[in-house]
């Protein structure tokens, strides 16, 4: 039996993950700030706490096999503090807590926002570097914490990162319910010309490849120190998938579209709005989200496919009516 602690565990993909590990018999911990007692009724064991507090990484570590770090700040706006400290501070101590305490494995949650380089990404795969700059806190500090996991990956630290993007699926708190709440208010407007395509990731696909990234962390494997794109591997034209959406809710689809220079126009204002008035919550739009809502961003996911054997479980359709029910 595989001692497994999965930070963010009682997130949107790490409960996911939880609940496979659970399922075919690891004896897994989550580590989060919240109480999640259904988790614990599951037969997870909870540490609480934040792990920008290297105490409590090294209380959660202790005495694991291996460790599936999902834990992270996510959000298109807020102090870059707190982005720093949830996602590379925790990380920090996270690998530093696997060295102290004997942890032979690191599963780690990226994004694939980590090289957008505001350019359409059509088929890239995992050669492209990371840019220069970036619009937003979270793919920023998201990179940095990667780079920290594969510099960490040595014989006594096996370390793989994972890039799913844009995970969808039962129980989504932001994707999904972000779209219809716009919708039904009359407010979600297109963005672009509403051609472009997308790669998204149906959150069990997204779950399932972190459990076999994992079995294939060996010695001299070729996942150790590696980094992967995980998607359904089907893009969608964007808007026509949020349009079926809609209407399969009988909710009216967006009516509305602004160009990409305009909606970046609108960002740039919004932002320094929010910068330097005392606004609460996060701008209805930014720079970083009128790209990736106007620019085409899909990705090449053959290195997982022949590294670790990833291959998704449900078309995108399948996943789709999976989920329209729980909406």
């Amino acid at each position: 039996m595989t001692k497994a602690l999965v930070t963010g565990g009682g997130g949107f993909l790490g409960r996911y993950i939880v609940e496979q590990l659970l399922e075919r018999g690891d004896d897994v911990t989550i580590a989060a700030r919240g109480d999640y007692p259904e988790l614990v009724k599951m037969g997870a064991q909870q540490v609480r706490g934040d792990l920008a507090n290297p105490g409590v990484a090294r209380d959660a570590c202790n005495g694991m096999d291996i460790v599936y770090h999902v834990a992270a700040k996510a959000g298109l706006w807020g102090p870059y503090d707190d982005f720093y400290q949830a996602n590379v501070v925790a990380t920090e101590n996270i690998l530093a807590a696997c060295r102290e305490c004997g942890v032979g494995k690191l599963v780690y949650t990226s994004s694939p926002s980590v090289i957008f380089d505001n350019q359409p990404h059509t088929g890239c795969d995992e050669s492209v570097p990371y840019p220069e700059y970036y619009e937003s806190f979270y793919p920023q500090t998201k990179a940095m914490a990667e780079r920290k996991v594969i510099a960490a990956n040595s014989d006594a630290l096996l370390t793989v990162s994972l890039r799913p993007h844009l995970i969808w699926g039962p129980r989504d708190p932001h994707i999904l319910p972000g779209i219809i709440s716009r919708a039904r208010e009359g407010k979600l407007i297109q963005v672009g010309d509403g051609t472009n395509k997308v790669d998204m990731v149906y959150v069990e696909d997204a779950a399932y490849a972190h459990l076999q990234a994992a079995d294939a962390l060996k010695p001299g494997a070729p996942v150790c120190g590696a980094n992967y794109f995980i998607t359904q591997d089907e893009p969608v034209n964007l808007w026509e998938w949020i349009r079926n959406l809609l209407i399969r809710l009988d909710i009216a689809p967006p009516k509305r579209n602004i160009s990409l220079r305009t909606a970046r126009a609108i960002g740039t204002v919004m932002e320094s709005a929010y910068r330097w008035l005392p606004l609460q919550g996060e701008p209805r739009m930014t720079r970083f989200l009128a790209s990736e809502l106007a620019m085409s961003h899909y990705y090449d996911i053959s290195r997982a496919k022949n590294d670790f054997g990833y291959q998704p479980q449900w078309t995108m359709d399948a996943a789709l009516e999976k989920t329209l029910p729980t909406l």
